[in-house]
């Protein structure tokens, strides 16, 4: 990453204990499930919905070993675990979110199938071809080094193994609206075109099964969003229960890039040759 000390103090802005402000959240009378815990652990745009889409594409198998880069309060990695039998291996680079998706992950029960490494995804401690699938989503907006993150990622695959993406890049009608969800200032974004994304995966080696642009896909669920921001004041539980209460801002800055064509939507799968 580029600027991680600014990075770093970006995500770290909620303060305290993240796990224990969750589960306080959630009550005494709620079962701590990855389902109960969606609405505030898939910690980025359009929350489980959006998981759900790269795990469609992802298509994981029953005991395979998954690699999630960036995998934040480990949501999404506790609910592949849960619903596809898999053993999931998160790596983060911020501290506070290891130590909470490690007690989030505890309290749901899932320790055995989901671990959770503090750390750069461009330098990580695993082995080489250890993971059959990997994913990541909106993590690369932080990644100058686009190359290098896509290197380490075809390193830990298996031959064969496929990696599966969803992040935001750059928009014909630039530059983003910040702050945003993932960075303060353009200082610490990285947003790459449909075409920088293509040259970065090639270069890292990868054959490239679907790249797209798919902005269009969420238009309406955009504008819906938008508005309510707008008009309403946030529901009681979400991720605003750990990120604080500048999360409408940063929200509402991420979707308006969205809607003004300041960012796109890009969706990758690729996979290591065999």
């Amino acid at each position: 990453m580029s600027n991680r000390p600014s990075i770093e103090a970006h995500y770290a802005k909620g303060g305290g204990d993240i796990a224990a402000r969750i589960l306080a959240a959630l009550g005494p009378d709620t079962g701590v499930t990855p389902d109960t815990l969606a609405p505030i652990d898939q910690f980025h745009s359009r929350g489980l919905a959006a998981t759900k889409e790269l795990v469609a594409m992802l298509d994981p198998q029953r005991g395979e070993r998954i690699i999630d880069l960036g995998s934040g309060l480990g949501g999404p990695a506790r609910w592949i675990a849960a619903h596809y039998g898999c053993h999931v291996t998160g790596i983060d680079l911020m501290p506070e979110y290891c130590e909470a998706a490690r007690a989030l992950t505890k309290a749901t029960g899932l320790s055995d199938q989901v671990e959770i490494h503090q750390g750069s995804a461009l330098e990580s401690p695993f082995a080489d071809a250890g993971f059959d699938r990997a994913y990541s989503q909106n993590v690369v907006m932080n990644i100058a080094d686009k190359t290098g993150f896509f290197r380490e990622a075809f390193r830990l695959l298996k031959p064969g193994g496929v990696l599966a993406m969803s992040n935001l890049g750059a928009g014909p009608n630039g530059p983003h609206y910040y702050p945003s969800m993932w960075a303060a200032t353009a200082d610490d974004s990285f947003l790459s075109t449909l075409d920088e994304t293509r040259a970065d995966l090639e270069a890292a080696g990868f054959n490239i099964l679907d790249l797209r642009d798919a902005t269009g896909d969420s238009t309406a669920e955009v504008a819906a969003t938008i508005k309510k921001l707008e008009t309403q004041d946030l529901p009681p539980i979400g991720v605003q229960t750990f990120v604080g209460g500048r999360y409408k801002e940063l929200l509402l800055n991420s979707m308006r890039s969205r809607r003004d064509g300041r960012s796109i939507v890009i969706e990758t799968l690729v996979r290591k040759p065999s």
